[in-house]
């Protein structure tokens, strides 16, 4: 099975796993489908970052900048963009009905049309259960000192 297949599965199962769940559960849910998207991220898996998202996704980058869902991952999947493994720290989840805040921080490195960089930003993802199922809306990020 291919990393992206196995990704999309994955992505797929886990709304099945929370319905009425208690909040432990949401919680864990979330926290797997979080981590199943960096690596769909990190593999450049254009399939499992939209299965993610919802249509009407929006980031506000560390400038301000606003990203529709086809602008956000045409920029991760870009060949232009290389992305090293990350870590996220201090991640925490947040649950209010339908609708979740999840955040952390992330000290992120790669390269940019053959250039290195390094960032350090704290971010928070918002998702809204759709359907029976958990959807990124809204991504936004702060730009941290290193």
């Amino acid at each position: 099975m291919t990393t992206r297949r196995a990704a999309l599965l994955a992505l797929s199962a886990l709304p099945a796993a929370v319905s009425g769940a208690p909040p432990d559960e949401i919680v864990a849910h979330l926290k797997a489908q979080a981590d199943a998207w960096d690596r769909a991220i990190l593999a450049k898996d254009r399939a499992a970052i939209e299965a993610n998202m919802a249509d009407d996704f929006r980031q506000i980058d560390g400038r301000g900048d606003v990203e529709t869902k086809a602008s956000f991952v045409d920029g991760l999947v870009s060949p232009d963009l290389h992305l090293d493994p990350y870590t996220v720290e201090e991640f925490d989840v947040r649950v209010y009905g339908d609708t979740a805040l999840l955040s952390g921080r992330t000290r992120m490195t790669g390269r940019y049309r053959g250039q290195p960089f390094k960032t350090h930003y704290r971010y928070i993802d918002v998702y809204v259960k759709q359907g029976g199922a958990w959807k990124i809306v809204s991504v936004q990020i702060s730009r941290m000192p290193d």
